[in-house]
């Protein structure tokens, strides 16, 4: 192989453009190139940012359903604590109620009794006259006696 002009017109022209593209052309490709990967290095910090917030935001959820779980479980115990309450107080209110109706009908039983003394009184009274008419063949004045009556009665 011959080294002719052409040859070296075909190097000269390549040099030329080696040359024209380095100064012309590369550094737009290199500028270019930088930006891009600025860009996707911010993007990638940018995703590393966001699994970072991600996670954080994953902690601070799992912080505030612990809290919610917490304030449940108290609520719960609250609620139970009413509860009770409340059902000691209608046992107490049952219990004074049913104190109250037992004092009622003991107070009713007595007046029933006193009644029915009163009543057995007068009946033991005019059972105890006619059996002193019948005795005495005659009749007795109850105004008379009446004290004597009631010495008898308030033995009976």
């Amino acid at each position: 192989m011959d080294i002719n002009l052409t040859l070296i017109g075909q190097a000269i022209a390549m040099t030329f453009f080696v040359w024209f593209c380095m100064r012309f052309i590369w550094p737009y490709l290199i500028k270019a190139l930088e930006e891009r990967r600025a860009v996707v290095a911010e993007g990638i910090a940018a995703g590393e940012q966001g699994q970072r917030d991600l996670e954080s935001a994953r902690q601070e959820a799992q912080q505030i359903l612990g809290e919610a779980r917490t304030k449940a479980v108290k609520i719960v115990d609250e609620a139970n604590s009413r509860y009770n309450e409340i059902v000691g107080e209608a046992k107490n209110d049952a219990m004074r109620e049913r104190e109250r109706q037992v004092e009622q009908a003991q107070a009713d039983i007595e007046q029933a009794m006193n009644r029915a003394r009163d009543e057995l009184r007068g009946q033991v009274s005019a059972i105890a006259i006619a059996g002193a008419e019948r005795i005495l063949k005659r009749e007795i004045d109850a105004k008379a006696h009446a004290d004597l009556l009631a010495e008898m009665v308030a033995q009976v």
